[in-house]
């Protein structure tokens, strides 16, 4: 563990200076403070990592084996041990294989001992081994924007001949809405008696998934992010209905994903009672999913398909990729997939598929205003489903579309203000592990702020540029490309579950791409008014991008082309996360984030942390170790699941073509499935 050191040494007892993070260790005692404790137990494990050189090293080994024996703290204390101990194997094997690897580690600890006061040297020197997607930006933004902006450009050989040219009747608009528990003050006097009861009685439920900011029921109505997001979207289609005289509605599917169990069977009884209570959405037609009604389809609808068409070994767990229950990724891939079946059994129109989330708005007027467009107007942009080459000279097909977001704090500056801008050169101990908002600011401004203009560069017509960073929001996918690629996001994906989807498709021909909607612009409002949800979700949704590592850099293994070569594509922000060193960077960034709070005095958060990350770390760990891995097997196995949906899909077409009795019949019970789902 001497290669990790010079880092510990750095950020822990500086010769020159008072320690950025001192570590301090109590003795185990009966009886002892569980916040000291906990503290030491953090403290212990950064010192193990530190080596043996580490004065207090001994000590902490033998804190550390006191401590797994114990009923209340052995699972803490063994969590840390074998942490050590994955993170020792896998740099030894880093390095065993890469011998630049090595020199960069010696490189480092040299460097570090004469970079006192110099953020950015200090940064770039621990960077480049830990995170080298992340060095040599800081004083040199402007060149590194425009080296990114060649690397994303696509020389476009023809634009989309049919493209979409009537979003309100074309393209299904859909979004996630993510249910949790009431708060503690909630009022639930407006529910229904055996809603209430219902609700009391999940309460005691564990929780089996987290998100960004799930919306507790009960919350009230300025604080309720769906009705947000529903109420924008409706002023957003009745401001394009005035500009163009048209009297349309848009259908907008919605993902009811939950917390906890119990909650799955009460979603669209929530839905339905506060809509009902609230101001009439007359633009939309409504249509919220839960997991028992994809479960519907898949028994009422797929499965009868499948065994009409004699495909071999369909089992309804083969299709359970379906669904909308679980971490992000699998109502985000259920969210793509619903426009597919729309298309072949609800209705032929709908030639693609839009999600927005529903703490972001269509700002009209600005758009209109400052591009010339409104939202609409941008959807009908021939660059989504044109084909070109890439700057390497593959051939691409832009099937996917992406926009870009603007903050509500910001859009006074104009919509084409980023969203991220690069940080101040200042770190907290993590960061200098990593610290992914550096590559995210850089490549918010090399891709989303594009302009589009004619006789530049880019012109949107025979210059282009792709998109690898999008948001979860303001993206879409054409029917048609996403029958042929079936593409999605694994169900084991818990963040950035829009960064992964793409991935899917690596290895097929042509290679896909998003085009940059240059002035697609979203307003992103969620810090005007879902600040007591975000702060609830604060602690999950770190531990959750400690996850987003391990996931994401075992998922480019996993994949059917080499790491180097996905990489080279999606660096700098979406491959930082695909590391060559995921144990160690993950769990260096949660023990440090933890040892800074509680030398911060904030006890409560970083006992929330140790207790939430013990847990889902090593489920994470546990779910990346083996060969093959249950990674590997899920990702195998949804594949095939994804593969087979679509299958029926283009067996019950070819059925309904031919008029075939049994497919119309299918046709029907599908139809009726997704009328029952309508909510207003």
């Amino acid at each position: 563990m001497t290669a990790l050191n010079p880092i510990l040494n750095f950020l822990t007892q500086p010769a020159t200076s008072e320690a950025i993070l001192p570590l301090t260790l109590t003795s185990v005692a009966d009886g002892q403070d569980a916040t000291s404790l906990l503290q030491s137990l953090n403290a212990a494990f950064l010192i193990i990592l530190a080596g043996e050189a580490h004065p207090s090293f001994a000590e902490a080994q033998t804190y550390l084996e006191k401590l797994s024996t114990s009923p209340d703290w052995g699972k803490a204390a063994k969590f840390y041990t074998h942490s050590a101990q994955l993170i020792a194997q896998e740099l030894e094997q880093a390095c065993a294989k890469d011998a630049e690897l090595t020199s960069k580690l010696d490189q480092m600890a040299s460097t570090l001992t004469g970079t006192a006061g110099d953020t950015v040297a200090a940064a770039n020197s621990v960077w480049s081994v830990l995170f080298p997607e992340g060095t040599g930006i800081w004083g040199q933004e402007t060149e590194r924007v425009a080296t990114l902006r060649a690397q994303r450009t696509v020389a476009i050989d023809q634009l989309n001949p049919a493209p979409i040219n009537n979003p309100a009747k074309q393209v299904l608009f859909t979004s996630n809405a993510l249910l949790t528990m009431p708060l503690g003050t909630a009022d639930l006097s407006n529910f229904d008696t055996d809603f209430q009861t219902d609700i009391a009685d999940a309460a005691d439920d564990p929780q089996l998934y987290w998100y960004d900011h799930p919306i507790p029921i009960g919350i009230a109505e300025e604080s309720n992010e769906i009705l947000y997001g529903l109420k924008h979207l409706n002023h957003a289609v009745e401001f394009e209905n005035q500009q163009s005289g048209s009297t349309d509605k848009v259908n907008c599917v919605l993902s009811v994903s939950v917390t906890h169990e119990r909650l799955q069977t009460l979603g669209k009884s929530y839905l339905k009672q506060v809509l009902a209570a609230s101001d009439p959405l007359d633009q939309l037609n409504i249509f919220a999913f839960t997991e028992t009604d994809t479960n519907r389809l898949i028994d009422k609808v797929l499965l009868p398909i499948l065994e009409k068409s004699s495909a071999s070994g369909a089992t309804k767990e083969m299709l359970s990729v379906f669904g909308v229950d679980g971490r992000y990724g699998r109502h985000y891939s259920f969210l793509k997939a619903i426009v597919a079946l729309w298309n072949v059994l609800v209705d032929p129109d709908i030639k693609a598929t839009f999600k927005i989330d529903l703490d972001q708005v269509f700002p009209q007027a600005e758009l209109l205003e400052q591009t010339g467009k409104t939202a609409f107007g941008h959807l009908k942009t021939p660059l989504w489903g044109a084909t070109g080459q890439d700057a390497s000279g593959q051939n691409i097909e832009l099937g996917m579309i992406a926009g870009a977001l603007v903050n509500q704090r910001d859009i006074h500056q104009g919509v084409f203000t980023p969203d991220v801008t690069i940080p101040a050169t200042k770190l907290a101990p993590d960061e200098y592990v990593f610290f992914s908002k550096l590559p995210q600011a850089l490549s918010t401004e090399a891709e989303m702020m594009t302009r589009y203009t004619a006789g530049t560069d880019f012109d949107g017509e025979t210059k282009a540029i792709q998109r690898i960073h999008v948001t979860g929001g303001t993206n879409g996918i054409l029917v048609d490309t996403l029958r042929r690629y079936c593409t999605f996001t694994p169900s084991f994906i818990g963040r950035a579950e829009d960064q992964a989807y793409i991935l899917s498709a690596r290895g097929q021909q042509p290679n896909l791409g998003y085009a940059h909607a240059s002035g697609l612009i979203m307003r992103h409002d969620k810090e005007g008014f879902a600040q007591e949800a975000i702060a609830m979700a604060k602690v999950g949704k770190q531990v959750g991008d400690y996850l987003r590592i391990l996931l994401f850099s075992k998922y480019a293994e996993a994949l059917p082309e080499v790491v180097d070569s996905i990489k080279s594509d999606i660096d700098p922000f979406t491959g930082c996360f695909v590391s060559r060193l995921p144990i160690t960077v993950a769990m260096l960034r949660f023990s440090l984030k933890v040892a800074t709070l509680f030398n911060a005095g904030k006890s409560d958060e970083a006992t929330e942390f140790i207790h939430t990350g013990v847990f889902q770390l090593q489920e994470g760990l546990d779910f990346i170790q083996g060969g093959p891995s249950d990674l590997q097997k899920t990702y195998e196995r949804e594949k095939a699941g994804w593969q087979l949906f679509y299958q029926a899909l283009e067996g019950v077409e070819k059925a309904l073509q031919a008029g075939e009795s049994w497919a119309v019949d299918v046709q029907k019970a599908t139809q009726q499935i997704v009328e029952n789902c309508r909510v207003n």
